[in-house]
């Protein structure tokens, strides 16, 4: 084993790939105050690696290996071995000053071993599941570096966000994943609209009655509903924690309206917000929390 990593080096590594991979994420992280905000580059940065792994080019078997090997170190450095992996010695440093779910890692390699696995979900409670596995895992692990007021709900709201994200994600991508022999619609969804999923002739979604559109519109309010019910966790965190919670939610509910919308801008392309809408997402959240934290300490 090569010589462990400085805390400083391995913190700074998982920034760099965070300020890089994480598009959308990364808008709000950095709203966070400085310790938090390495912790929640180091847990985003082993998060990264796991989906990575299920969508890197290769052989299935590769994959699922890989995967098993990651869950085995993970467990290993988490009962105290040492590693010279950056990331890993991040995350064990985090853990020790947070409260971190280790276990919500394991959900997260279970999720996307269903994806490896090319699982398809029959019903909207199955993709659920699928959904707590792979981005309710991930706000329950936000929710360990935001910290909260107690509220044993926390959790629950922060799971419920991430399962709102990830259905966003999911309409975002239905092109891509399909491609890529993914679908993630639900049976009874496609069965209830009519809907086969295929491409047409220009490599776009095809939809010649509409009811692609129909379905992705009412998978849209389905998700409005996610959102509504997971940002309850908002008022339960501190000022700065709250802007950056709201403003990584903000983008991808905006995101959300504007697939609802529109559905058929999803048709042939990764819709996405311009750099300047994000920055302005990000900014609203952190005057909108920080005058209310202000307005508090006025009382």
């Amino acid at each position: 084993m090569a010589a462990a990593p400085t805390t400083e080096q391995a913190y700074t590594t998982c920034e760099q790939i965070t300020r890089t991979e994480a598009k959308n994420f990364y808008y709000g992280i950095r709203l966070l105050p400085p310790p938090k905000r390495a912790a929640l580059c180091a847990l985003y940065a082993l998060a990264r690696r796991i989906d990575d792994i299920g969508d890197e080019q290769g052989e299935l078997a590769v994959k699922t290996e890989g995967l098993t090997l990651l869950r085995k170190e993970l467990d290993r450095v988490a009962g105290g071995a040492g590693t010279d992996d950056p990331v890993l010695f991040a995350v064990i440093d985090a853990a020790r000053r947070y409260p971190v779910p280790m276990g919500a890692f394991g959900e997260l390699i279970d999720g996307v071993q269903a994806d490896v696995d090319g699982v398809t979900y029959a019903d909207f409670d199955e993709l659920t599941h699928y959904c707590r596995c792979v981005a309710g895992a991930v706000g329950r692990l936000c929710l360990s570096i935001f910290g909260s007021s107690g509220d044993p709900a926390a959790p629950v709201y922060a799971d419920q966000l991430g399962i709102a994200l990830q259905q966003t994600n999911i309409l975002r991508d239905i092109r891509e994943d399909l491609i890529n022999g993914r679908v993630y619609l639900p049976t009874d969804d496609l069965r209830h609209h009519g809907v086969r999923l295929e491409l047409d002739a220009t490599g776009a979604l095809d939809d010649p009655d509409g009811g692609l559109a129909a379905l992705i519109r009412a998978a849209t309010e389905r998700a409005e509903n996610w959102y509504c019910l997971g940002l309850r966790l908002v008022p339960h965190l501190d000022g700065r924690s709250a802007a950056c919670c709201a403003a990584m939610a903000g983008i991808y509910r905006r995101l959300n309206a504007r697939i609802h919308a529109n559905p058929v801008a999803v048709y042939d392309r990764r819709l996405s917000l311009s750099g300047r809408e994000k920055t302005r997402v990000a900014s609203g959240a952190l005057l909108q929390y920080s005058m209310a934290t202000l307005g508090r300490g006025s009382r």
